[in-house]
């Protein structure tokens, strides 16, 4: 089945009128197709509809059109640290491809998912290469979604990890988001 979702507003929509716990959306989409900005919008029209949120989400920081580095935004205290920056610009915490990313950043994070109760609407952004191929970087939040403690969580895994995702997470219906387009799920 095929549901079309063409803003955050109307996903809300769907939440408030259901009352399945557990529902898992995994957010997907190509490099800079808005993953992150769909994330903050949602978060911003749940909590206007008095959703309690939580959650991490990874937002880019850039300097002119040069994206130099990713923070990590907790949801739930608006708290945000320096999560990662271009590979040469740090010598410590693990390495990725384009980035290193902050150790002490790492276990910030873990420690918001570790303490994090039930929630009605969950955000995730991201799990990524470090947590879904080498079981490192915000690991907490693969248990976190396991549990299914939550009405409603949307997890950001970049499409070449979808299969892995769909693979620990069966139930979860993915939403592929293109710029531009409508949003897709697969359910």
């Amino acid at each position: 089945m095929q549901v079309f979702i063409d803003s955050p507003d109307s996903l809300l929509a769907s939440f408030a009128s259901g009352n399945e716990p557990g529902r898992l959306i995994l957010v997907t989409g190509p490099s800079r197709s808005g993953k992150t900005r769909w994330c903050l919008a949602l978060a911003d029209h749940a909590s206007i509809l008095g959703i309690h949120v939580g959650g991490l989400v990874s937002p880019a920081v850039f300097e002119g059109d040069l994206k130099i580095g990713i923070d990590l935004l907790d949801l739930g205290s608006g708290a945000q640290r320096r999560l990662a920056v271009r590979r040469g610009g740090s010598n410590s915490g693990q390495i990725t491809e384009d980035w290193h990313v902050d150790d002490e950043t790492l276990n910030w994070g873990n420690a918001i998912l570790a303490h994090s109760g039930a929630c009605q609407l969950f955000i995730l952004d991201e799990l990524g290469p470090l947590e879904l191929e080498r079981g490192v970087g915000l690991t907490n939040g693969i248990g976190l979604i396991a549990a299914r403690r939550y009405r409603l969580a949307c997890v950001v895994v970049r499409p070449t990890l979808l299969e892995i995702a769909q693979a620990l997470w069966p139930w979860g219906e993915v939403l592929h988001i293109h710029s531009g387009d409508p949003l897709e799920v697969a359910t």
